[in-house]
């Protein structure tokens, strides 16, 4: 017994140790609240949740407006683009040949049908025509042609600025915005859902900070209680009025309510450390809590005369988020089906070259405006079928979910109410132990001090006492807690 103590007491001073000289004072509830949503990181990931999806909305919605685009290129070819082939060259390099055999081939059926000089005409009139220029300036009209047609396309620049709009789209764009509507809702649900189950964690901590202090407290009181007889019935064993065995059964008391005092002790370290770490504190931290009377919580009922199970569905976040869902499944239908329909999307721009696509191939930038329509008809798609009816389930299956939680929460409620009304008669039952126990705890000190009643008596009206105190404590705890699990499962 006595190497326990010693280890308790050894673990109270080094935690006393590497407690900091600088304390936050006495800590309320609020101030703990205060502290947790400043300090929490998964509030803050939330946080950064909820910019995400506002976001994405946006982008959803951006999807049905104009898009505009550009582009530019610069292409280098080793050879030049040609409208005209090799053989289409020589010959108009040559015009003046085929021109001629087509006169001559032409006079010859004009004038050699006629008597006598027919021929002669005929032949004048070609041997004329191979004599005079008009061979030259034939081949030179080639020459021009096939230099007119011959293009510098080594060198091409272009550009574009495209405008896109959809049309229609199959309803997808106005489901995927929607979607996107509703899970930003859900994050915002989910946030408050992460902060509220904060707030329950550092209730419970806190609680359990005071429960543990005021126990400690009652812990002192009876280990200062058992000193006090110690010292009484060393007096009595002096005085031979009672026996070493009646001394030895109040130091083996003492030694208990000792090691009750230390475990308290140390409890209420660790309990400020846990409180000290969700509050976003170094787990060194020296501070205290607000307490509360025995009286405190009989004037402060939480009464609940009838359960409206219609209005807690509707202010239970779970249930927000699982009606969220089904909306969210109800467009991924809507996109499912989205692929088996038309899409119709009208496109507009202007384009510019160099060369001149638009005046023969010239090295300059020339442009045009043009406008179109795109449209896709899906004919054979039986993948858009099974998407659709996959979607269609996975939507039947959050509303089995809606109906389980219905149920789950009902059980709640009713559980935690009837938990809290226990909690209320085990208060007005333990206080009234109490008022017992420290009228027997008295009437014990009396008959102590008048030799009346043993020892053994006097610590059974002692622990008596401090069992009926450690009731009451439990018992507001129980009813603190109590109200804040029956708040929260009413979605309040």
């Amino acid at each position: 017994m006595r190497n326990k103590v010693i280890v308790f007491t050894l673990l109270a001073m080094m935690g006393g140790l590497t407690a900091k000289v600088e304390g936050q004072g006495v800590l309320t509830l609020e101030e703990c609240h205060r502290r947790a949503l400043e300090a929490n990181k998964g509030l803050k990931k939330s946080e950064e949740k909820k910019a995400e999806t506002e976001a994405t909305k946006k982008v959803a919605l951006w999807q049905m407006l104009p898009k505009v685009s550009a582009n530019g290129v610069y292409n280098w070819m080793e050879k030049s683009t040609n409208l005209l082939s090799d053989e289409q060259k020589e010959r108009l390099n040559n015009l003046s040949s085929v021109v001629q055999a087509d006169l001559a081939t032409s006079i010859y059926q004009e004038f050699g049908g006629l008597p006598i000089i027919g021929d002669a005409i005929a032949n004048g009139l070609i041997n004329m025509l191979s004599s005079s220029t008009l061979t030259e300036n034939i081949n030179n009209v080639g020459h021009r042609i096939v230099d007119a047609l011959e293009t510098d396309t080594r060198n091409v620049l272009a550009g574009t600025v495209t405008v896109t709009q959809p049309i229609y789209m199959g309803g997808k764009l106005r489901a995927m915005y929607n979607t996107a509507s509703l899970l930003s809702e859900l994050s915002g649900l989910e946030y408050d859902k992460q902060k509220e189950e904060l707030l329950i964690s550092v209730d419970e901590a806190y609680w359990q900070v005071v429960s543990v202090k005021q126990k400690k407290e009652l812990a002192e009181q009876y280990a200062a209680l058992l000193d006090t007889l110690n010292s009484h019935v060393e007096e009595m064993v002096k005085a031979e009025v009672a026996t070493k065995g009646d001394l030895t059964k109040v130091r083996v008391k003492l030694n208990e309510a000792q090691m009750s005092l230390t475990k308290a002790t140390n409890g209420l370290v660790l309990a400020k450390m846990l409180l000290a770490q969700r509050c976003g504190m170094p787990l060194d931290t020296l501070f205290d809590v607000d307490t509360f009377s025995d009286s405190t919580l009989l004037s402060t009922h939480y009464t609940l005369s009838t359960i409206e199970m219609d209005t807690i569905w509707a202010n239970r976040k779970e249930m927000k988020m699982l009606r969220i869902s089904d909306s969210v499944a109800q467009n991924a239908v809507v996109m499912a089906r989205s692929t088996l329909l038309p899409n119709v999307i009208a496109t507009g721009g202007y384009m510019v070259s160099n060369p001149n696509l638009f005046n023969g191939f010239k090295n300059e930038f020339g442009g045009t405006f043009m406008a179109g329509v795109v449209v896709n008809i899906p004919i054979l798609h039986p993948g858009g079928f099974y998407a659709v009816k996959a979607a269609k389930h996975k939507r039947q299956e959050v509303f089995y979910q809606m109906e389980e939680a219905k149920e789950m929460i009902e059980l709640q409620v009713n559980k935690v109410k009837f938990e809290l009304d226990l909690a209320y008669k085990k208060l007005a039952q333990s206080v009234s132990n109490l008022d017992n126990a420290e009228e027997n705890l008295k009437l014990a000190d009396e008959s102590f001090s008048a030799g009346m009643c043993s020892s053994s008596d006097l610590m059974a009206a002692q622990t008596a006492w401090i069992k009926a105190e450690g009731e009451v404590l439990d018992a507001q705890i129980e009813i603190e807690m109590g109200k804040l699990y029956l708040k929260q499962a009413m979605g309040e």
